[in-house]
């Protein structure tokens, strides 16, 4: 547990985290910006950045632009990839074992490109996990799954094989390695999650594949698994016009909340939630 209480926290590190860590400054609030990365893959390889205002250039002139301004406005990002948002007095952000307090929370992690498999949102709790630090341990002496998004989260893969018997590592990149004997390397997606009351096979282009457990390791976990309660539309999260949802004191903005999923609105939105969270945190003095 960390000990600082902020009053906000950001959840993303793209453009529209990026915007309500600006604005929160801006408004003398204490605010804590996590993200898995900062700004991220889309941005920086972006050929050509048309719809922004001002600029003109790829995503390497954007990003390098964003990251001058931080260091001018002395805006600081934590990296972390959040698997846990609970609600109360105070909110609390899990990050693997660490916790972060916050009186409200901007979620802003994007959405995943990747796209969910099926049967992955049914089991969540029941055999579908995002954090391999937080239920790895569950898994002791088992065969599990992990559907590995990118190179990044090769440790976390390295980190469930101390625990499970035999690891099924399903990596949507190319040429995937790693050290432990007991992870056997998939290079496809899987099909589909399936099970009674819990996971029991991952269906896969070769036939059915018994397991126990399927850990999913991307940048940011689908929203609903992220905070308990929340009232999504899709993958996307139902927010009224001021970034509030259905959970008091927990603000949304960009692309987790739809499309159009552009730069532009990101930001907006951005601005739009860290003044609806100034707002929230004057009212709950009074």
């Amino acid at each position: 547990m960390k000990n600082t209480l902020y009053d906000v926290i950001v959840v993303g590190g793209g453009i529209a985290g990026y915007s309500a860590a600006l604005t929160l400054k801006s408004l003398k609030r204490s605010c804590l910006w996590l993200g898995a990365e900062l700004f991220g893959d889309k941005l920086t390889r972006a050929e050509y950045v048309r719809n922004f205002p001002a600029l003109i250039g790829d995503g390497k002139e954007f990003s390098a632009r964003l990251a001058a301004q931080m260091e001018h406005e002395d805006i600081s990002f934590t990296q972390g990839r959040a698997d846990g948002i609970y609600a109360g007095d105070p909110f609390t952000v899990t990050v693997g074992d660490i916790m972060y307090q916050g009186k409200a929370v901007i979620l802003a992690t994007g959405v995943e490109t990747a796209g969910a498999v099926k049967g992955e949102r049914d089991f969540l709790g029941r055999g579908v996990s995002y954090c391999a630090v937080c239920d790895g341990a569950l898994y002791r002496g088992k065969t599990i799954a992990a559907v590995v998004s990118s190179e990044k989260f090769r440790e976390e893969v390295e980190y469930l094989a101390g625990f499970a018997e035999k690891v099924h590592a399903f990596c949507l990149y190319k040429n995937a390695s790693f050290r432990s004997e007991n992870i056997v390397v998939h290079e496809e997606k899987p099909r589909a999650v399936e099970g009674g009351l819990r996971v029991e096979r991952l269906i896969t282009g070769e036939g059915a594949l018994s397991v126990s457990g399927v850990f999913f390791l991307k940048n940011s976990a689908p929203p609903a698994a992220l905070a308990g309660g929340l009232e999504t539309e899709g993958d996307a999260v139902k927010t009224a016009r001021d970034g509030s949802t259905n959970i008091a004191g927990l603000f949304a903005a960009g692309d987790v909340t739809g499309r159009p999923y552009q730069y532009v609105k990101a930001a907006g939105e951005g601005l739009v939630a860290a003044y609806s969270a100034h707002a929230f945190l004057n009212g709950a003095r009074k």
